[in-house]
């Protein structure tokens, strides 16, 4: 199977060397001390396979989620979105070049977009989670 390399890195950082979906216990990330398993990060389809989702802050900044768990994911954004399970520096290193500097976990509420017939918008997430 051909992968671009995005998609190689993205699965180098969720398997590393040894096959195993983890990460170091420190991932880096100063408010998620401990972390190490795979994040399930939602997807969409496109022409090469699947992109990363990218939302809007209630304040209208772009962020990309992350879930520690499936049912996390369904909970807050319903049972027919895609997914893929990946570690928080390969959803980082996804959404820099799409200008995205922000990834929330397991962020808890959603809105409908403030404008209903702006259809190609993505679901505005609360800025801070809680």
């Amino acid at each position: 199977m051909s992968r671009t390399p995005a998609q190689a890195a993205a699965v180098a950082a969720v398997t590393g060397a040894w096959g195993r979906e983890t990460l170091p216990a420190d991932d880096g990330e100063p408010s998620h001390p401990g972390r190490a398993d795979a994040l399930y990060v939602p997807v969409r389809p496109c022409t090469c396979g699947f992109a990363l989702r990218v939302f809007r802050t209630p304040l209208g900044g772009r962020t990309a989620v992350a879930f520690t768990s499936r049912r996390l994911l369904t909970d807050c954004l319903g049972r027919d979105v895609p997914s893929v399970r990946l570690a928080l520096p390969a959803v980082r290193a996804l959404a820099a070049p799409l200008g995205v500097g922000l990834v929330q976990v397991d962020p808890q509420l959603t809105a409908p977009a403030a404008r209903p017939s702006d259809e190609d918008a993505p679901p505005v997430l609360p800025a801070f989670p809680g």
